[in-house]
């Protein structure tokens, strides 16, 4: 009896730091965000070209109040935010112009490039306007720089990431499937093109995901969040052709920032 008595004492101690560490865990963490000093770096799909609601002062960078980077910094109050992302940035882009206030006390960074430097615009205006096979061949020679030239570049710039902020903890995010394939579009591109763009979103992850892996980066997946609002689902979260505004096709609305990347960036920072 006397050694059971022992044992219950010791394990509603054990219990007892537990949740005590536990609850310094949490506080811990909602101290970690609130102190951290975040900035957003990349293309249009971090700087929410897409979902409206533009900041006037970012001209033609269109960053958006709807952008996930900026939903992020009102839900978790950091100590600063800084965003730089900008409508079509290419990699040369980011090392040129969005690194300045990355710094050593910097310890929370956000990043979506590549798709420019692929020719992903390029593709889709081809996709649309002209043949499955045009469409077909474009999607090709993407892939093929996806996977001979942008892991230079991707390199380059995530060193760079790296040098101007060495305590960071990087989240690089992908791109998600543009279509659902089976889906209800009576017109339009083919399924074989569909499916080929789709394909091609897969291979730019996939070299995404290495090099940020080299580097100690964080490589966070859009796949799944997009699943089921793919264009030609139910319920899209990525805009289609608009034509009265061009430059917002093939991009995510505002429900695709605040369901789809959002989430998926908030479960890696």
């Amino acid at each position: 009896m006397k050694l059971s008595r022992i044992a219950a004492y010791a394990w509603a101690l054990v219990l007892a730091v537990a949740l005590s560490l536990t609850g310094a865990g949490v506080a811990a963490a909602a101290t970690q965000a609130a102190g951290s000093h975040y900035v957003a770096l990349g293309d249009s799909y971090s700087s929410g070209v897409g979902a409206g609601s533009y900041d006037s002062s970012s001209g033609s960078c269109k960053r958006s109040t709807k952008a996930y980077p900026a939903l992020w910094a009102a839900a978790h109050s950091p100590a600063s935010f800084n965003f730089t992302a900008c409508s079509g940035a290419r990699t040369g882009d980011v090392t040129a112009s969005q690194l300045g206030p990355l710094s050593s006390t910097t310890d929370l960074v956000s990043i979506t490039i590549g798709g420019n430097d692929a020719g992903f615009s390029d593709v889709m205006t081809n996709c649309v306007l002209y043949s499955e096979s045009t469409c077909l061949s474009k999607v090709a020679s993407a892939r093929a720089y996806a996977d001979s030239t942008l892991p230079g570049l991707l390199d380059s710039v995530y060193s760079a990431i790296r040098s101007k902020a060495p305590n960071a903890h990087v989240v690089v995010i992908g791109y998600p499937h543009f279509y659902k394939i089976g889906g209800n579009c009576i017109s339009g591109l083919s399924e074989n093109s569909r499916s080929a763009i789709n394909g091609a979103a897969d291979e730019l992850n996939s070299v995404t995901a290495k090099r940020a892996a080299d580097h100690g980066f964080s490589f966070a997946d859009v796949v799944p969040a997009f699943t089921g609002h793919e264009i030609c689902s139910g319920s899209p979260w990525l805009n289609s052709v608009v034509w009265t505004n061009i430059g917002e096709s093939y991009h995510p609305t505002a429900a695709g920032q605040s369901g789809g990347y959002l989430p998926t960036f908030t479960n890696a920072a």
